[in-house]
């Protein structure tokens, strides 16, 4: 272990952020919002400790969402932040090196489920926001911040506060930042230029009234296994395209420029195949890197089960079987239109002899970009400069964070998303982890925005 590593295990920041990764906040299981309760609960104490004026805003049995406030002066300019404490479940939970919610520190790296994703960059960015508000420039700029509970399931709590008008006008400011997107190969800083939407939702197929001895009915039962993978086959084409009708209505083309800005900051066929283990052969074939992640929208199958999945076997023909769907949408594509096309396709696509039904819809939101030519973006670049010679480069992330499209829209902020991840951090897989360099990186990121806002 490193001098520099044990330095800051020795200091309030790692004990701090030791303490939010024990907090098992899965915020899509109900069974956890005690635990979402009560990191929640610390992280209010926490931000009243450095000056802010925190509280819980809850919505029926969700978990809180954390709204703080630290107030400089009327004219000053007002920064709005989010973050999210809830996290992916750690399933499967028996290919985890150690439990995934106690943090355990391997070479310079912090490994627990949370650790970056995204309680490593929202907190690393708070500890930034501390030693600010302990400078010079600390009542120079108006700080709101907010934290969700659902930002791995939805956000559903957080959409329905967006909805009350005196809650929207609570969020008014300047700029959004946001730090739960990651930077390019090597940790070369990356502002994010755009988001891809998402919705994620259920199918269920149902055939007989029950599972069947796959002899006595062999031949005759329709099996809803079968069925699924039939019904999941038919939303692509042989070559990868959708094949979905209607899903790619109202799509908006990038521009040459953002084509080649995020072909300029991406990782390459070789890093890819490097970091999954395989030739990154997915989407439509003949199409480049970028336009496949960046820029074009998806359907993946996040999840399938049918019929008997233990030891040895168990010969019956499935009665029922369940996937988990999501989709990734691009600027001009509609969320409800999308979700409607695919579940009309699904239903004109039913295998004989069984019934579909779509349930668990969430997510709904839109996907967005930015213009190149946002003065933001010249300031951050110039602030980025200033930390890595190497500059900044421009990003289009595949992923989505649901809810900022919405905050934007709210709060009438400029967006600023800058984070830190990278791919060796295995968010949402076992063995998640956050190094103590992406902390700095973090924290450092947070003191120069606020002081240049």
């Amino acid at each position: 272990m490193s001098g520099e590593m044990e330095d800051w295990l020795k200091s309030g920041d790692s004990k701090e952020y030791f303490e939010l990764l024990k907090f098992a906040t899965v915020g899509a299981e109900k069974e956890r919002l005690r635990d979402c309760a009560a990191c929640a609960t610390w992280l209010k104490a926490w931000l009243r400790k450095i000056g802010a004026e925190a509280e819980l805003v809850t919505r029926d049995f969700a978990p809180p969402v954390v709204f703080a406030e630290i107030r400089a002066a009327e004219d000053a300019p007002t920064v709005l932040f989010y973050g999210h404490y809830d996290v992916q479940p750690p399933d499967p939970e028996g290919e985890w090196i150690s439990p995934p919610f106690e943090p355990t520190v391997d070479g310079g790296r912090v490994r627990c489920r949370g650790a970056q994703d995204d309680k490593g960059q929202f907190f690393a960015f708070l500890c930034g926001l501390r030693e600010h508000l302990a400078g010079p420039d600390a009542r120079r700029v108006n700080v709101k911040i907010l934290l969700d509970g659902q930002e791995e399931s939805g956000s559903v709590a957080l959409f329905s506060m967006l909805g009350d008008a005196a809650f929207r006008r609570r969020l008014a400011a300047d700029v959004m930042l946001v730090s739960d997107t990651s930077a390019a190969a090597d940790l070369r800083p990356a502002i994010v230029a755009g988001l891809r939407g998402v919705n994620h939702f259920t199918v269920t197929l149902r055939a007989a009234n029950r599972d069947l001895h796959s002899g006595e009915y062999g031949g005759i039962a329709p099996n809803a296994a079968q069925g699924m993978a039939e019904l999941m086959a038919s939303l692509h084409n042989e070559d990868g395209s959708i094949a979905v009708k209607g899903f790619l209505d109202g799509i908006q083309p990038p521009s040459a420029e953002e084509i080649a800005a995020a072909e300029a900051g991406m990782a390459g066929k070789d890093g890819y195949a490097a970091d999954i283990g395989t030739e990154p052969c997915g989407g439509e074939r003949g199409k480049s890197l970028a336009l496949r992640n960046c820029f074009e929208s998806t359907i993946e199958i996040n999840g399938i089960h049918a019929g008997y999945g233990g030891p040895g076997s168990k010969t019956v023909i499935p009665c029922e079987a369940m996937a988990k769907l999501s989709t990734r949408l691009v600027p001009g594509q509609s969320p409800a239109h999308t979700y409607e096309a695919i579940k009309r396709h699904l239903e004109a696509n039913c295998p004989d002899g069984m019934k579909v039904e779509l349930s668990e819809l969430t997510g709904n939101s839109p996907g967005f970009r930015l213009p190149l030519s946002s003065p933001l973006f010249r300031l951050a670049e110039g602030l980025l400069k200033e930390m890595d010679p190497r500059g900044a480069v421009f990003q289009w992330s595949g992923a989505s964070i649901p809810v900022v499209a919405a905050i934007r829209e709210a709060s009438g902020a400029a967006p600023l998303l800058v984070g830190w991840g990278q791919p060796g951090d295995r968010i949402h897989s076992p063995n998640e982890s956050y190094s103590l360099a992406q902390f700095s990186a973090a924290k450092r990121w947070a003191g120069k925005i606020l002081a240049a806002i």
